[in-house]
Protein backbone atom coordinates (compact mmCIF):
# COMPACT_ATOMS: atom_id res chain seq x y z
CA UNK A 1 0.00 0.00 0.00
CA UNK A 2 2.93 2.64 1.00
CA UNK A 3 4.41 1.47 -2.60
CA UNK A 4 1.17 1.91 -4.44
CA UNK A 5 0.59 5.70 -2.83
CA UNK A 6 3.94 6.73 -2.68
CA UNK A 7 4.61 7.35 0.99
CA UNK A 8 6.70 5.73 3.83
CA UNK A 9 6.14 2.90 6.05
CA UNK A 10 7.11 5.57 8.78
CA UNK A 11 4.50 7.92 7.86
CA UNK A 12 1.46 5.49 6.99
CA UNK A 13 1.98 4.44 10.74
CA UNK A 14 2.36 7.79 11.92
CA UNK A 15 -0.81 8.75 10.45
CA UNK A 16 -2.22 5.61 12.00
CA UNK A 17 -1.62 6.79 15.19
CA UNK A 18 -2.81 10.16 14.67
CA UNK A 19 -5.95 11.85 16.85
CA UNK A 20 -8.28 12.92 13.91
CA UNK A 21 -7.91 16.61 12.89
CA UNK A 22 -10.81 19.28 14.35
CA UNK A 23 -12.56 19.54 11.17
CA UNK A 24 -13.20 15.94 11.17
CA UNK A 25 -14.07 15.73 14.54
CA UNK A 26 -16.35 19.09 14.12
CA UNK A 27 -18.15 16.78 11.00
CA UNK A 28 -18.39 13.92 13.05
CA UNK A 29 -20.33 16.41 15.48
CA UNK A 30 -22.60 17.60 12.93
CA UNK A 31 -23.33 14.47 11.08
CA UNK A 32 -24.71 13.24 14.79
CA UNK A 33 -27.31 16.45 14.66
CA UNK A 34 -28.20 16.43 11.02
CA UNK A 35 -29.21 12.15 11.44
CA UNK A 36 -31.62 13.40 14.79
CA UNK A 37 -32.79 16.66 12.67
CA UNK A 38 -33.65 14.38 9.83
CA UNK A 39 -34.90 11.21 11.82
CA UNK A 40 -37.28 13.80 13.53
CA UNK A 41 -38.40 15.13 10.05
CA UNK A 42 -39.65 11.09 9.86
CA UNK A 43 -36.87 10.96 6.99
CA UNK A 44 -39.10 13.64 5.28
CA UNK A 45 -36.24 16.76 5.08
CA UNK A 46 -33.49 17.35 2.30
CA UNK A 47 -30.45 19.72 3.36
CA UNK A 48 -32.60 23.11 2.93
CA UNK A 49 -34.75 22.02 5.97
CA UNK A 50 -31.85 20.63 8.00
CA UNK A 51 -29.93 23.22 7.72
CA UNK A 52 -32.97 25.71 8.78
CA UNK A 53 -33.76 23.57 11.66
CA UNK A 54 -29.71 23.73 12.64
CA UNK A 55 -30.09 27.12 12.36
CA UNK A 56 -32.88 27.37 14.80
CA UNK A 57 -31.14 25.12 17.66
CA UNK A 58 -27.92 27.37 17.63
CA UNK A 59 -25.66 24.94 14.79
CA UNK A 60 -23.32 27.10 13.37
CA UNK A 61 -23.21 26.09 9.59
CA UNK A 62 -23.04 26.74 6.29
CA UNK A 63 -25.89 25.19 4.03
CA UNK A 64 -23.53 23.63 1.14
CA UNK A 65 -21.52 22.17 4.36
CA UNK A 66 -24.93 20.20 5.03
CA UNK A 67 -25.31 19.22 1.91
CA UNK A 68 -22.01 17.65 1.60
CA UNK A 69 -21.87 15.66 4.95
CA UNK A 70 -26.08 14.52 3.80
CA UNK A 71 -24.73 13.19 0.97
CA UNK A 72 -22.13 11.28 2.21
CA UNK A 73 -24.03 9.94 5.11
CA UNK A 74 -26.17 8.83 2.59
CA UNK A 75 -29.19 11.13 4.03
CA UNK A 76 -31.82 12.42 1.80
CA UNK A 77 -35.32 14.07 2.13
CA UNK A 78 -38.40 12.58 0.30
CA UNK A 79 -39.46 13.62 -2.64
CA UNK A 80 -42.19 12.42 -5.57
CA UNK A 81 -43.30 13.81 -8.88
CA UNK A 82 -47.40 13.39 -8.54
CA UNK A 83 -49.82 14.18 -11.42
CA UNK A 84 -52.98 15.13 -10.40
CA UNK A 85 -56.63 14.35 -12.46
CA UNK A 86 -59.87 16.10 -11.62
CA UNK A 87 -62.50 14.14 -13.60
CA UNK A 88 -65.32 16.30 -12.59
CA UNK A 89 -63.69 19.18 -13.74
CA UNK A 90 -65.89 19.72 -16.47
CA UNK A 91 -68.86 18.92 -14.76
CA UNK A 92 -69.54 22.04 -12.78
CA UNK A 93 -72.61 23.76 -13.42
CA UNK A 94 -72.19 27.60 -13.01
CA UNK A 95 -69.93 30.15 -12.57
CA UNK A 96 -68.40 31.84 -9.56
CA UNK A 97 -65.17 34.38 -8.93
CA UNK A 98 -61.94 33.98 -7.53
CA UNK A 99 -62.55 35.65 -4.74
CA UNK A 100 -59.25 35.56 -2.93
CA UNK A 101 -56.83 36.97 -5.50
CA UNK A 102 -57.35 40.22 -3.23
CA UNK A 103 -57.17 39.50 -0.11
CA UNK A 104 -53.61 38.39 0.54
CA UNK A 105 -54.88 36.69 3.88
CA UNK A 106 -52.70 38.45 6.51
CA UNK A 107 -54.48 37.13 9.52
CA UNK A 108 -56.40 33.63 10.41
CA UNK A 109 -59.90 32.89 9.12
CA UNK A 110 -59.85 35.24 6.19
CA UNK A 111 -59.31 32.93 4.06
CA UNK A 112 -59.38 28.87 3.87
CA UNK A 113 -58.61 26.69 0.86
CA UNK A 114 -59.90 23.04 -0.25
CA UNK A 115 -59.23 20.19 -2.31
CA UNK A 116 -59.96 16.88 -2.61
CA UNK A 117 -56.81 14.04 -3.92
CA UNK A 118 -57.10 10.26 -4.46
CA UNK A 119 -55.51 8.03 -2.31
CA UNK A 120 -54.63 4.25 -3.30
CA UNK A 121 -55.96 1.68 -0.59
CA UNK A 122 -55.32 -2.24 -1.91
CA UNK A 123 -56.25 -1.80 -6.19
CA UNK A 124 -59.24 0.93 -5.47
CA UNK A 125 -58.95 4.38 -4.51
CA UNK A 126 -60.40 6.46 -1.13
CA UNK A 127 -60.80 10.34 -1.19
CA UNK A 128 -59.11 12.74 1.39
CA UNK A 129 -60.78 16.40 1.36
CA UNK A 130 -58.87 18.88 3.08
CA UNK A 131 -59.20 22.69 4.43
CA UNK A 132 -56.26 24.89 4.95
CA UNK A 133 -55.57 28.53 6.62
CA UNK A 134 -54.21 29.80 4.23
CA UNK A 135 -52.31 32.65 6.22
CA UNK A 136 -50.94 29.98 8.36
CA UNK A 137 -50.89 26.79 6.39
CA UNK A 138 -52.31 24.85 9.05
CA UNK A 139 -54.69 21.90 7.65
CA UNK A 140 -57.59 22.99 9.95
CA UNK A 141 -60.03 20.34 8.64
CA UNK A 142 -60.33 16.83 6.70
CA UNK A 143 -62.13 13.99 6.24
CA UNK A 144 -61.65 10.89 4.61
CA UNK A 145 -64.33 8.49 2.75
CA UNK A 146 -64.69 6.11 0.00
CA UNK A 147 -66.61 8.45 -2.28
CA UNK A 148 -65.56 11.88 -3.86
CA UNK A 149 -69.28 13.85 -3.22
CA UNK A 150 -70.18 16.52 -1.57
CA UNK A 151 -70.72 14.57 1.94
CA UNK A 152 -67.09 14.21 2.13
CA UNK A 153 -66.54 17.76 1.28
CA UNK A 154 -69.22 19.02 3.90
CA UNK A 155 -67.44 16.59 6.62
CA UNK A 156 -64.26 18.32 5.77
CA UNK A 157 -65.80 21.78 6.16
CA UNK A 158 -67.80 21.19 9.45
CA UNK A 159 -64.75 20.02 11.11
CA UNK A 160 -62.90 22.68 10.43
CA UNK A 161 -65.81 25.24 11.38
CA UNK A 162 -66.23 23.24 14.71
CA UNK A 163 -62.28 23.79 15.57
CA UNK A 164 -61.83 27.15 14.15
CA UNK A 165 -65.06 29.02 14.74
CA UNK A 166 -64.48 31.53 11.63
CA UNK A 167 -66.43 35.08 12.18
CA UNK A 168 -68.78 36.08 9.28
CA UNK A 169 -66.75 37.22 6.02
CA UNK A 170 -64.46 34.13 5.39
CA UNK A 171 -63.64 33.06 2.52
CA UNK A 172 -63.31 29.68 1.01
CA UNK A 173 -61.65 28.86 -1.57
CA UNK A 174 -61.87 25.55 -4.05
CA UNK A 175 -61.48 24.23 -7.63
CA UNK A 176 -64.68 23.95 -9.99
CA UNK A 177 -65.46 20.79 -8.47
CA UNK A 178 -69.13 19.42 -8.30
CA UNK A 179 -68.83 18.38 -4.73
CA UNK A 180 -68.25 22.21 -3.89
CA UNK A 181 -70.85 23.31 -6.36
CA UNK A 182 -73.39 21.12 -4.84
CA UNK A 183 -76.26 23.01 -3.49
CA UNK A 184 -75.95 21.45 -0.36
CA UNK A 185 -72.60 22.62 0.38
CA UNK A 186 -73.21 26.21 -1.30
CA UNK A 187 -76.27 26.42 1.37
CA UNK A 188 -74.01 25.28 4.19
CA UNK A 189 -71.27 28.34 3.10
CA UNK A 190 -74.84 31.05 3.15
CA UNK A 191 -75.95 29.30 6.62
CA UNK A 192 -72.61 30.15 7.65
CA UNK A 193 -71.77 33.03 6.18
CA UNK A 194 -68.65 32.11 4.53
CA UNK A 195 -68.03 33.96 1.04
CA UNK A 196 -67.30 31.35 -1.69
CA UNK A 197 -64.51 31.22 -4.13
CA UNK A 198 -63.36 29.18 -7.07
CA UNK A 199 -60.72 28.95 -9.26
CA UNK A 200 -60.82 30.64 -12.86
CA UNK A 201 -61.23 28.56 -15.99
CA UNK A 202 -57.77 27.35 -16.89
CA UNK A 203 -55.72 28.45 -14.17
CA UNK A 204 -54.95 25.49 -11.81
CA UNK A 205 -52.94 27.29 -9.84
CA UNK A 206 -55.01 29.60 -8.23
CA UNK A 207 -55.25 26.42 -5.62
CA UNK A 208 -51.62 26.16 -5.75
CA UNK A 209 -51.34 26.10 -1.65
CA UNK A 210 -53.68 22.99 -1.64
CA UNK A 211 -51.51 21.13 -4.44
CA UNK A 212 -48.45 21.93 -2.41
CA UNK A 213 -49.74 20.31 1.10
CA UNK A 214 -50.68 17.29 -1.14
CA UNK A 215 -47.50 17.13 -2.92
CA UNK A 216 -45.66 16.87 0.62
CA UNK A 217 -47.81 14.64 2.37
CA UNK A 218 -47.28 12.34 -0.82
CA UNK A 219 -43.89 12.41 -1.00
CA UNK A 220 -42.97 12.31 2.67
CA UNK A 221 -45.47 9.36 3.67
CA UNK A 222 -47.49 7.98 1.05
CA UNK A 223 -45.40 7.77 -2.13
CA UNK A 224 -43.76 4.34 -2.33
CA UNK A 225 -45.76 3.11 0.33
CA UNK A 226 -48.88 -0.18 0.30
CA UNK A 227 -51.79 0.48 2.00
CA UNK A 228 -54.56 -3.10 1.74
CA UNK A 229 -56.79 -1.67 4.10
CA UNK A 230 -58.45 1.64 5.74
CA UNK A 231 -57.83 1.60 8.69
CA UNK A 232 -53.70 1.79 7.77
CA UNK A 233 -54.01 4.99 5.75
CA UNK A 234 -56.31 6.50 8.35
CA UNK A 235 -53.58 6.00 11.21
CA UNK A 236 -50.95 7.26 8.61
CA UNK A 237 -53.31 10.48 8.21
CA UNK A 238 -54.15 10.65 11.84
CA UNK A 239 -50.49 10.87 12.36
CA UNK A 240 -49.17 13.10 9.55
CA UNK A 241 -51.47 16.10 9.80
CA UNK A 242 -50.31 16.91 13.67
CA UNK A 243 -46.94 16.56 12.55
CA UNK A 244 -47.55 18.65 9.52
CA UNK A 245 -49.23 20.88 11.59
CA UNK A 246 -46.92 21.16 14.78
CA UNK A 247 -43.88 20.22 13.61
CA UNK A 248 -42.60 20.71 9.86
CA UNK A 249 -41.31 23.80 8.75
CA UNK A 250 -42.53 26.14 5.68
CA UNK A 251 -39.98 27.81 4.18
CA UNK A 252 -43.04 30.53 3.36
CA UNK A 253 -43.02 30.64 6.79
CA UNK A 254 -39.81 32.05 7.29
CA UNK A 255 -38.84 28.14 8.07
CA UNK A 256 -41.21 27.57 10.94
CA UNK A 257 -43.95 25.18 11.46
CA UNK A 258 -48.07 26.36 10.64
CA UNK A 259 -48.74 26.32 14.50
CA UNK A 260 -45.37 27.88 15.78
CA UNK A 261 -46.52 30.64 13.00
CA UNK A 262 -49.60 31.27 14.53
CA UNK A 263 -48.34 31.20 18.05
CA UNK A 264 -45.92 33.93 16.53
CA UNK A 265 -49.28 36.29 15.52
CA UNK A 266 -50.92 35.74 18.53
Amino acid sequence: MCRVYGVTRAGFYAWLGREPSLRAQENAALAQHIKQVHQASRGTYGSPRVYRKLQQQGVRVSENRVAKLMSQLGIKGRWATLRYTSPNLKKFYGSLPNQQLEHPAEALNQVWVGDITYLKVGAIYRYLAVVMDRCSRRIVGWAFGQQKNVALTLRALNHAVSKRRPPPGLIFHTDRGIEYYANAFRARLMQLRITQSMNRPGKVTDNAFMESFFHSMKADVIHGCTFSEDRQMLAVLRSYIPFYNRSRIHSSLNYVSPATYENQLA
